[in-house]
């Protein structure tokens, strides 16, 4: 018996979107962060942090061009893509709490639309391959 597809796979193209938009912005910031090498001190209860923003742009530039990479992939409704895309949202999730000392209103942001990425992608990904038979 074939599953019928349902409104809710347009939550699944609404995370593909915003890993396109997630994976852009990531390029950027980390583009930003490995041309102009600065480090940001941090005042913590336990003493100073010293955080290389050069080394962590990498990151998040790497990071951004797989995101990007798997975003136009699951257009396709490919199953592998929608894996990917778990585990790179998860890093992405990760990385931006890494970063909320630096960037703390970007990184909220972008952790929140994490998690309605991973909701999405869990709960309705299969629906995807079935749209695109």
């Amino acid at each position: 018996m074939a599953q019928r597809v349902t409104a809710w796979v347009g939550w699944v193209w609404f995370a593909a979107f915003a890993i396109l938009v997630s994976g852009l912005f990531n390029v950027i910031s980390g583009a930003v962060a490995v041309f102009s090498p600065k480090t940001v001190v941090s005042w913590t209860p336990d003493g100073i942090a010293v955080v290389d923003v050069s080394t962590w742009g990498w990151v998040h530039l790497a990071l951004g061009v797989l995101l990007l990479f798997v975003g136009f992939a699951l257009f396709s409704g490919a199953g592998w893509a929608r894996v990917f895309a778990i585990v790179l949202v998860i890093l992405n999730l990760l990385a931006q709490f890494v970063s909320l000392p630096i960037t703390p209103w970007w990184s909220l942001i972008a952790i929140v639309l994490d998690f309605f990425i991973l909701w999405a992608l869990t709960v309705h990904g299969d629906e995807v391959a079935r749209a695109n038979r």
